[in-house]
């Protein structure tokens, strides 16, 4: 089989897919800013004469968007480049056609060949080290505005396994993929357990939208980007995240991480 693309190949889940092509004996084509190991190659969406070589001879793409104002002209321009490549979108669980700037992404995707978009529910990962989310449950209490609604979070690994398939079965997948955990918790039930793992007790904080929009301003976002989350909350808080899929298990043939088993395992 030809190389396998992938793009945001240091992050959360790009790691993890580069991982599993390799333990499939797909050759991962690593892209990156930087390549400095074998096997990485050279990519910049704000370069676009990289976009040709970085996909020659490759039979697939897994595709995460330029951070970026509009992501969709940089996209559709990277596409063009690849006519006949299965591409797998990592999209989210809170993204659809009307969600602005990023809903017009998928719409693109489906244009090609061969195509799978990823809708993960919230990463477990949130609560490591590094994450806001994280980072406040080592400080004892975490804030959010999604009250006592639960969400399914998933295991970054169970959403790589769900894209290693999409790029690699012989018939292309060609749907949306709602992927989730196991089970759904409230944040406080999560805190909760993390905090079991913590050896300290964690408390989920629940505020108001506006309230939750004011301590992500506090914290150092940007106006428009903590206003984008607080709706996320929000959203959750109205039951949005409050659903559990068995796509994980349908797909891969091995039943999705749980949230427990994630703690146990990670949360130190």
């Amino acid at each position: 089989m030809s190389d396998v693309l992938v793009l945001g190949s240091t992050g959360t889940t790009g790691s993890r897919v580069v991982r599993g092509l390799e333990a499939a004996g797909v050759r991962p084509r690593a892209a990156t800013r930087n390549p400095v190991r074998p096997g990485q190659i050279r990519f910049d969406w704000d370069e676009p004469a990289t976009y040709g070589p970085a996909l020659d001879g490759v039979s697939a793409v897994y595709l995460i968007a330029p951070v970026a104002a509009d992501p969709r002209p940089l996209v559709e321009e990277f596409l063009k480049h690849a006519p006949d490549v299965r591409v797998v979108l990592l999209s989210s669980s809170a993204v659809d056609e009307r969600t602005p700037v990023v809903g017009g992404l998928p719409g693109l995707v489906r244009r090609q060949p061969g195509w799978a978009v990823l809708r993960p529910s919230w990463f477990m990962q949130n609560f490591l080290p590094g994450h806001p989310v994280g980072d406040s449950a080592r400080a004892g209490r975490i804030v959010t505005a999604t009250g006592d609604a639960r969400v399914a979070f998933v295991d970054a690994g169970d959403i790589a396994s769900v894209a290693v398939r999409a790029l690699l079965d012989s018939e292309p997948h060609n749907t949306d993929h709602l992927i989730t955990g196991p089970r759904a918790l409230s944040y406080g039930e999560a805190a909760e357990i993390v905090g079991e793992q913590l050896g300290h007790p964690v408390v989920h904080a629940p505020v108001s939208t506006s309230e939750y929009q004011h301590f992500l301003v506090r914290d150092g976002l940007p106006e428009s980007y903590a206003e984008m989350l607080a709706l996320l909350d929000e959203a959750i808080r109205g039951g949005a995240e409050d659903r559990v899929t068995d796509t994980v298990e349908r797909v891969t043939g091995r039943p999705a991480r749980d949230f427990r088993t994630f703690a146990k395992e990670e949360i130190r």
